[in-house]
């Protein structure tokens, strides 16, 4: 802005922004338009410059449009703009014009860790970004032209085309529906996607009825009070009775050996806190509906949550971390505290529901640590081997002993693959199967473990929306740890 320029016109002004366009097809045409052929013939190897020039408009596309897929896409939604991609553009002519062979390496790690990546914060998006770039930014892009496909099913690539017109001729002829294998994802993510609309569509649409009662309505119908009433007196039946610390203590002392003692307390803490907050504020509801106490904003907004069958804000904060609905949160709720009566009732247990545990890093380091100090190593040499054991139970209910080092652990669930049971490696997801449950893990304690070959560090999440924060601890409040996970493709197709 300039000086000159009066503030009121900006203060009163109508401000626009321009929107990427939807659709991978319309995204690219958007940016090679802007590239006529003065722009593309600006160069000394003209040839290479203009088929990396549309590979960078691919890969910016690419970028823009796996947002639609939510957390699969990105773990992080990133607002990537098209001074991006102009960046990618002068960088690119400045290379080829000064060097006589390309460096596709410098392009690769200036176009996903600076111009980009500079935008990526999530350390799983990072490596992300460095696989995709890979695909369009390379040799065989410039030497193979249409020969080198972008996709398997082989209808993206880079057209043999020496002028502006010829790459959008062959960008008007993609289909208006991008399939998802061009974003290196599988086909249920149409579905994921289409289900994330469904649901913002819907959840909007009862935002909009849930105000206060009152109005007609058939006859007999119950008002919203009567409904949260009801709900809230099922919700007190069934919320468990708060840990007895004192017991807890008592039967898991802190012991130098044994490190998962403090973490079962810990947790036990934890879920008391939750217990506490239900068993107050349940029956405080009820009287303030029927106007015997004050309706402050905190009942005001559990309220809210019954009626929308929404977990409360004030229970979600100091809860633990789900995006189920009330009800089979609540279900959640009361499968957890049974897992630790158990727990407690019948000592440390063979197998561990991972899924029931508040926070599943502490349980994975007390695990460390009690192999570091039985055999007197450093903890910081000790990592986690993982051995898949999916000729057991899913549960592991048929395990009959504690595994020598490491833990047993359950309850976990893959997203975007799916475990071969018979060739015993990652394998791609069957059709209209989202979700997948995987067999009984074997963490394995090992002394300065060098890795092996043929594996995928997947990494493990609470929940789906993976996006999490740091903690004060300097954990994430979401992504727990990575998994080495035994797999026949090269890991970066996952």
């Amino acid at each position: 802005p300039t000086k000159a320029f009066p503030p009121l016109l900006l203060q009163n002004g109508v401000k626009m922004t321009n929107e990427p366009p939807k659709g991978l097809r319309a995204n690219v045409l958007g940016s090679m338009g802007k590239m006529d052929d003065r722009i593309l013939c600006d160069c000394q190897k003209p040839e290479a410059f203009s088929r990396l020039v549309f590979g960078f408009c691919f890969f910016h596309a690419i970028c823009q449009d796996r947002r639609k897929f939510g957390p699969i896409g990105w773990n992080i939604a990133y607002n990537f703009t098209p001074e991006d991609l102009t960046t990618n553009r002068r960088q690119l002519k400045y290379f080829l014009d000064n060097y006589e062979e390309v460096p596709y390496k410098v392009l690769q790690f200036l176009g996903a860790q600076i111009n980009y990546g500079g935008r990526v914060t999530d350390k799983k998006d990072k490596v992300l970004i460095n696989c995709m770039i890979k695909m369009f930014i390379n040799q065989e892009v410039v030497e193979k032209g249409p020969d080198y496909k972008f996709s398997p099913g082989g209808l993206f690539y880079c057209p043999a085309a020496g002028d502006q017109e010829g790459f959008l001729s062959y960008l008007r002829g993609l289909p208006i529906m991008t399939p998802p294998e061009v974003f290196g994802l599988h086909e249920n993510c149409e579905i994921t996607c289409a289900e994330s609309e469904s649901f913002a569509l819907l959840e909007a649409a009862l935002s909009l009825g849930s105000g206060g009662g009152g109005g007609g309505g058939a006859a007999g119908a119950k008002s919203p009070e009567q409904v949260m009433d009801e709900l809230a007196a099922e919700l007190i039946d069934q919320t468990p009775k708060t840990f007895d610390l004192d017991e807890f203590e008592d039967k898991f002392p802190t012991r130098y050996e044994e490190s998962r003692n403090t973490v079962v307390k810990q947790e036990a803490a934890k879920y008391n806190r939750l217990l506490d907050i239900l068993h107050k504020q349940l029956p405080l509801f009820r009287r303030a509906v029927k106007g015997l106490v004050v309706m402050t904003e905190d009942l005001e907004n559990v309220g809210q949550g019954l009626f929308m069958n929404n977990v409360p804000e004030g229970w979600g904060s100091v809860g633990f971390l789900s995006m189920k609905p009330l009800t089979a949160w609540y279900k959640d709720l009361n499968l957890r505290i049974d897992f630790f009566k158990r727990w407690y009732s019948d000592g440390h247990p063979i197998t561990f529901w991972v899924s029931g545990l508040f926070f599943p890093q502490a349980f994975f380091t007390a695990v460390l640590q009690n192999f570091a100090r039985a055999n007197k190593y450093a903890i910081d040499r000790i990592s986690f081997d993982v051995i898949v054991h999916d000729e057991c139970q899913p549960d592991g209910s048929d395990m009959r002993e504690a595994p020598a080092s490491g833990c047993y652990m359950y309850g976990m669930f893959l997203e975007g693959c799916r475990w071969d049971e018979h060739n015993h490696f990652l394998a791609p997801s069957l059709p209209k199967q989202l979700f997948v449950p995987v067999p009984l893990v074997h963490f394995k304690a090992e002394l300065d473990w060098p890795g092996k070959d043929g594996v995928y560090p997947c990494p493990v999440y609470k929940v789906l929306s993976r996006k999490g924060t740091l903690s004060t601890t300097g954990h994430s409040t979401n992504f727990v740890r990575d998994m080495a996970m035994p797999c026949r493709e090269h890991p970066d197709h996952w």
